[in-house]
């Protein structure tokens, strides 16, 4: 009997590395990547975010949402970090990421790589490492990322209008979402990074221009309260701002959203139960969460010529 569990735990044990190995491959990415190349590129990224954090604890929903919004554009490729020129309006002028926060993170965390690696590591898996990284500072799930990453060779605002909106319904969300291969049960758990940052007054104040019947009228007069030292303003999307937990879902359930397009996720039939489930259990949603932010990190990632190392993460080579 004791064999037999023996010989159990090893083979679930070896379908487990396998499972890993298969998984390592996609679409050319791989566990511990910088292994040989550049082997101290994962601590140099986690100990310039921690130093930052350290510095100021709001840096960590900026660095988890400049992630996202890297992926969600035109693939994981860095090109967000990418600075307008005379002839090029890029991505991060544009109105969705004007409050976008931690490049200079970024920056640093570069220019270290660089002096100990030259043109080995991309600002994209700098990127995604330093998400990463804010998610486990702020008390959020510990999980492994596989890099490899090649940065893009353009940024251009148009292509921000593939950004869900903060006005989206459920069937928008659902739609911009099973775009980029998520489904109803990722965009939900993926949503919650909203457990950490806040949002700007100009992005909710359509919400108050009449009664909204799914926002709690004591809610709304906190809002309307904030949007009175202008579009600018900031408002916690949940009561623990730097922290990474669970509360996002259970402001969701007192009708305390901020953002429409988070109050609809606990309005809409399709998705009440999952916001239930995971506002119940903080550790299934730390568990689902890790699995979708490791896929989203793989979203159209550039392999080979079909991007490069850029030596400044705000320019292309």
């Amino acid at each position: 009997m004791v064999v037999a569990n023996i010989l159990g735990v090893i083979l679930l044990v070896m379908e487990l590395i396998a499972s890993g190995l298969r998984f390592s491959v996609v679409d050319g990415l791989s566990m511990n990547y910088y292994l040989m190349s550049c082997p101290f590129a994962e601590q140099v990224v986690q100990s310039t975010v921690t130093r930052a954090l350290q510095n100021d604890p709001t840096l960590a929903a900026g660095l988890i949402r400049m992630h996202f919004h890297d992926c969600f554009i035109e693939g994981c490729d860095g090109s967000i970090l990418i600075d307008s020129t005379k002839g090029n309006k890029a991505e991060k002028d544009s109105p969705a990421n004007l409050s976008l926060r931690g490049f200079e993170v970024i920056d640093d965390a570069k220019e270290q790589l660089e002096n100990q690696c030259p043109g080995v590591v991309s600002c994209a898996d700098i990127v995604a490492m330093a998400a990463r990284d804010a998610i486990f500072w702020t008390g959020g799930p510990v999980y492994d990322i596989p890099n490899g990453r090649k940065d893009g060779r353009t940024s251009k605002i148009a292509d921000t209008a593939n950004l869900p909106s903060p006005a989206f319904n459920v069937s928008e969300l659902t739609r911009s979402f099973g775009q980029r291969g998520f489904s109803v049960q990722e965009m939900v758990v993926l949503s919650g990074a909203h457990t950490v940052g806040v949002a700007r007054c100009s992005s909710f104040k359509n919400r108050l221009s009449s009664p909204d019947p799914t926002m709690d009228s004591n809610f709304a007069k906190t809002l309307s309260k904030t949007c009175k030292a202008g579009d600018k303003a900031e408002q916690p999307l949940d009561e623990t701002r730097n922290t990474f937990d669970n509360l996002y879902y259970n402001a969701l359930q007192r009708r305390a959203g901020v953002l429409f397009s988070d109050q609809t996720l606990y309005t809409s039939p399709r998705t009440k139960d999952l916001v239930n489930g995971y506002a119940f259990n903080q550790a299934m949603f730390f568990l689902d969460f890790q699995q979708a932010v490791v896929k989203l990190g793989t979203v159209d990632v550039k392999e080979g010529s079909k991007g490069e190392v850029r030596a400044n993460c705000r320019a292309v080579n």
